[in-house]
């Protein structure tokens, strides 16, 4: 697909998954998909991509941290987003063609709402606190958790929770995708990466044709 004129405004995609789903690797392809179409592309990751941002990932991923509260694990998640928001990501957004997000809100309602049992009140704090940011596109890796687990070499603090936390994550992105359907497009992951990448691809073909017209004809 050609490079489209996509306004001044970059488009915004997120990629969303289990552990072990091949985000990185997703991301990876998907950046040098669009560099080869002529976007400038940006990439960062959640929760990181800033100095603040970085330290508080060490905390939430470090096994030693298991007396953590649900609370102050949502809270963290919070104060690195809108650190990497207010530092880099609205910066982005006017200077690039296309900014990637390793993870956003979804995880936050995903993982704290549904894993953790936040509900509520892991949804009103994402509206509070992604500063009306919204991705353009998102797109969900789903596999069966203990597959993906099974992927894994080391286990941070999150990947080391029991199999039914990560059963329930996968619920509750595929109802967010039910909810969401025109932003949030499931990606099936159980098979290779050459069973993923073309489904990528195909999205964000009928993403970008369809942004691009959205942004010369509003």
């Amino acid at each position: 697909m050609a490079k489209k004129n996509l306004s001044s405004r970059a488009a915004f995609i997120t990629i969303e998954g289990l552990e072990g789903s091949g985000k990185s690797s997703v991301i990876s392809y998907l950046s040098s998909f669009l560099k080869k179409r002529g976007f400038r592309v940006k990439v960062f990751r959640e929760p990181g991509s800033t100095c603040v941002g970085e330290k508080i990932r060490e905390i939430l991923l470090d096994k030693k941290n298991s007396r953590l509260s649900v609370h102050t694990e949502l809270l963290l998640y919070l104060a690195a987003r809108t650190q990497l928001i207010e530092e880099k990501l609205f910066k982005a957004l006017g200077l690039f063609d296309i900014v990637i997000c390793d993870r956003f809100f979804d995880s936050t309602l995903v993982y704290q709402g549904f894993g953790l049992g936040l509900g509520k009140i892991a949804e009103s704090s994402v509206k509070m606190f992604s500063l009306g940011l919204d991705p353009d596109l998102t797109l969900v890796l789903d596999t069966e958790p203990l597959k993906g687990l099974r992927r894994l070499k080391k286990k941070d603090r999150i990947e080391s929770r029991p199999l039914t936390f990560h059963s329930r994550l996968r619920k509750g992105y595929l109802a967010l995708a039910e909810k969401f359907p025109k932003r949030i497009k499931v990606i099936n992951a159980g098979g290779s990466l050459e069973d993923i990448f073309p489904q990528v691809s195909k999205q964000i073909d009928i993403f970008l044709s369809r942004y691009a017209r959205k942004r010369i004809n509003p």
